[in-house]
């Protein structure tokens, strides 16, 4: 699988589909490629070229906890890997979870590389800002605190990481635990300033602002519930609205569900992507 250093950071990623339109996929949680990656190919069919990618972080790619916001920092390093791939026009721009929240930051701060935003199951409410705040910080802050950078890369994510790429440990092992707890808590403060937002992380009046076209197909759990994805649909001026379940489930994230739905998924952004190219949106 091809890689590159972007950034300062080792990243793993994979191009599908050997021409047409470009659109990169974000995965959400700390999830690698391989979770975006069937519905990547299953777009890719349709005649499009697919950027999927680990982000720092995250699968095979590497670690680093620079900057003062995770999301911020992603952002910026997908546009990088878009340039170096050669994406140098305005690209369609798509993501679950954290990676919708990755791709409205990168609208945010970078309108000009986005040709249209393809969102599912966006993130919101107070249950899943707690939630995640434990998930993607306080829990590795605790496990430092408590082992040093040993305990860290014996936690599941970490640990998942350093299967994938061994040199992640010796990263990891290198920062020490003082510097990894600065790390993340600046990093939670960052997400903290964000998660009361309607959509968590991006500012109601940001999104006001994006004109690009847009479509946005609801979660339906208690981290991803449907008014997130409902209120996306209004904040966004150029939006389009697609729900997949009709009903809510009472778990966390409901993975399996989810994925089974992936060729109805590609179906409503194919469609979508479809009428952007010939100008009907």
């Amino acid at each position: 699988m091809p890689q590159a250093r972007i950034r300062g950071v080792e990243r793993v990623y994979e191009v599908l589909g050997t021409s047409g339109p470009w659109i990169a996929i974000s995965p959400g949680g700390r999830r690698g490629l391989v979770s975006v990656k069937p519905l990547g190919l299953l777009i890719a069919e349709a005649g499009f070229r697919v950027l999927v990618h680990d982000r720092r972080n995250t699968g095979a790619s590497g670690v680093n906890f620079e900057g003062d916001g995770e999301s911020r920092e992603q952002a910026e390093d997908l546009l990088a890997l878009m340039r170096h791939i050669g994406i140098n026009e305005p690209a369609y721009i798509c993501g679950c979870s954290s990676g919708a929240r990755l791709t409205l930051t990168l609208a945010m701060h970078h309108p000009a590389a986005v040709k249209a935003l393809l969102l599912w199951r966006v993130t919101g409410g107070d249950y899943a800002a707690k939630k995640l705040a434990h998930n993607y910080y306080h829990q590795f802050i605790a496990a430092a605190e408590a082992g040093g950078m040993e305990a860290v890369c014996a936690t599941d994510h970490f640990g998942a990481m350093i299967k994938a790429n061994p040199a992640n440990r010796d990263a990891l092992m290198a920062m020490g635990a003082e510097r990894f707890v600065a790390s993340m808590r600046r990093w939670l403060a960052g997400y903290q300033a964000g998660a009361n937002h309607p959509i968590s992380g991006i500012p109601p009046e940001a999104m006001r602002r994006m004109a690009m076209p847009a479509i946005v197909v609801p979660g339906n759990d208690f981290i991803h519930p449907r008014i997130p994805g409902q209120t996306a649909h209004r904040l966004l001026p150029n939006s389009r609205y697609a729900e997949i379940f009709s009903h809510d489930v009472e778990v966390d994230v409901d993975f399996a569900a989810w994925d089974a739905k992936d060729p109805t998924l590609a179906a409503i952004f194919i469609d979508f992507l479809r009428d952007c190219e010939a100008g009907r949106r």
